[in-house]
């Protein structure tokens, strides 16, 4: 009999049955659980153990440079956002409105922290999220498009619910990378969200792009539905190297 059911859940795929029937089982015979609550703790820890190895898989994928949470975040030591401004947006409904939000600010104020906790949270809720530099986008266009492989890239990267594009203007882009970063910004345009983090006012964008018409037109679609955040504080890397 135990061999029999261990062979049906190897087939469902059901690892988590398998390793704990035995137990539950032996429970229910001393306790009397009846059979429909024997049965659904079953499905219950079948169900949660899927869904943490479901998110487990969306945190390995999103490229997230670590996991920092709004707890750790020092809102003290900086003017321009607070901690409740965070938290409106920790339920998601900007992803679920297709809005994005846009961190400004010198570096080391907090700017990728905060799209880290705020794409931790996204993930905890099963959704697809995805992190890059801006740098690094660009590049990987790049890769692609001389691959002959652009238009699968563009599909892949307006797949995720959560797009976020870090360090915009930490360096100027290739002479076409204001051309692939519009093609993702319009591609994403009403249909999913972006956090976007730069230490470059909007003004600023022409220099970096190297093209002050594809600047305006980025941010004409990128503002149309946007919550932006201008910080300004100390650096916190320098308050930790001080620290040291």
């Amino acid at each position: 009999m135990n061999q029999v059911i261990d062979t049906y859940c190897d087939s469902l795929k059901l690892s988590t049955i398998q390793s704990e029937w035995r137990t539950l089982t032996e429970e229910a015979s001393k306790d009397n659980i009846p059979y429909h609550v024997f049965l659904e703790r079953l499905l219950e820890l079948e169900n949660q153990a899927r869904i943490e190895r479901s998110r487990q898989t969306l945190l390995k994928l999103s490229r997230l440079p670590f996991k920092k949470t709004l707890d750790t975040f020092d809102f003290q030591r900086i003017n321009g956002v607070s901690k409740r401004d965070i938290e409106e947006y920790m339920n998601l409904s900007f992803i679920e409105q297709n809005q994005n939000l846009i961190f400004l600010g010198p570096p080391g104020v907090g700017k990728t922290h905060l799209a880290v906790s705020i794409a931790l949270e996204a993930i905890s809720k099963g959704l697809k999220t995805y992190f890059m530099t801006a740098q690094e986008l660009v590049t990987s266009l790049e890769t692609a498009d001389a691959q002959g492989k652009l238009d699968k890239k563009m599909r892949g990267i307006a797949k995720p619910s959560l797009l976020i594009i870090d360090e915009m203007g930490y360096l100027n882009l290739s002479d076409n990378g204001g051309h692939y970063l519009f093609q993702v910004i319009s591609r994403r345009y009403e249909n999913s969200s972006i956090i976007l983090t730069s230490n470059k006012t909007f003004s600023q964008w022409g220099e970096v792009l190297g093209d002050g018409i594809i600047a305006t037109a980025i941010l004409d679609r990128l503002l149309h539905h946007s919550r932006v955040f201008s910080i300004d504080g100390p650096s916190f890397r320098m308050k930790n190297k001080s620290a040291e």
